[in-house]
C-alpha cells in the first residue's frame, strides 16, 4: 500500500493565475509549518515540483526526511498566455474561452497552455513513476492546486469540473491511497 501525502505549497499571495511562473512562497508562518511537518509520516521521503514555492515548502517541512530529486512533471497547470492574469482580465477579451476552460475542463486549453487532460496525463505519469520506484511506501509530495486535484480526480473517478469544486488550501494535506481501488480519504486537511 502506498499513500501520497500531497501538500500544497505555501501561499504566494498572487491574485492571478500562477502556473509555471516561479513565484516564491511566503513561509513566515513557522507554527503552521511545524504542525504540518508533525502531521506527516516521519519515515516518508519528500519530493516536490521544481518550482521554488514547492521546493522551499518541502525544505521547510523536511525535518530530517530523505529528499528525492525535484520533478518538473509535478508543476502547476501551465496557463500559457493567461499566466499571471486575473480571471476578469482574460474574461474581458475572451469570456467564452476562459469560462469553458474552468467550467468544462477537458481538452480546452489556454492559448499556448495546457488543458486539464494534458495536466492529468503529465501528473499521472509523475505519480506512476514515483509509485513504481517507491511502491509500498508513504510519500510526501509538495505540489500545487492543479496537480493535487488531478490525483483527487483520479482517486475518486471525478470529472475535471467536479475536481475543481474541491478546495485545496495552501499548506493543506490531501491523502491519496494508491493501491487497488484508489481513494482520497483526506482532502484539504489543515493540521
Amino acid at each position: 500500500m502506498s499513500r501520497l501525502f500531497m501538500v500544497r505549497h505555501g501561499p504566494t499571495h498572487a491574485r492571478s493565475m500562477v502556473g509555471w511562473s516561479d513565484i516564491p512562497a511566503d513561509l513566515s508562518d513557522a507554527a503552521a509549518l511545524a504542525r504540518l511537518s508533525a502531521y506527516l509520516p516521519e519515515a516518508a521521503p519528500v519530493i516536490s515540483s521544481d518550482l521554488s514555492r514547492a521546493v522551499d515548502t518541502a525544505s521547510a517541512i523536511e525535518n530530517g526526511r530523505r529528499r528525492l530529486p525535484h520533478d518538473a512533471d509535478l508543476r502547476e497547470i501551465h496557463f500559457g498566455d493567461w499566466e499571471l492574469k486575473r480571471f476578469d482580465e482574460v474574461a474581458a477579451t475572451d469570456p467564452e474561452h476562459i469560462r469553458a476552460y474552468w467550467e468544462t475542463p477537458g481538452d480546452v486549453a489556454p492559448p499556448n497552455g495546457e488543458s486539464w487532460n494534458a495536466v492529468c496525463a503529465r501528473v499521472d505519469g509523475a505519480v506512476d513513476r514515483l509509485l513504481a520506484a517507491h511502491g509500498g511506501q508513504d510519500l510526501i509530495v509538495v505540489a500545487h492546486f492543479g496537480a493535487i486535484l488531478t490525483q483527487v480526480a483520479r482517486a475518486m473517478g471525478l470529472s475535471g469540473s467536479d475536481a475543481f469544486g474541491h478546495k485545496i488550501d495552501n499548506l493543506s494535506v490531501t491523502v491519496i491511497e494508491a493501491f487497488g481501488d484508489w481513494a482520497a480519504p483526506v482532502i484539504n486537511h489543515n493540521p
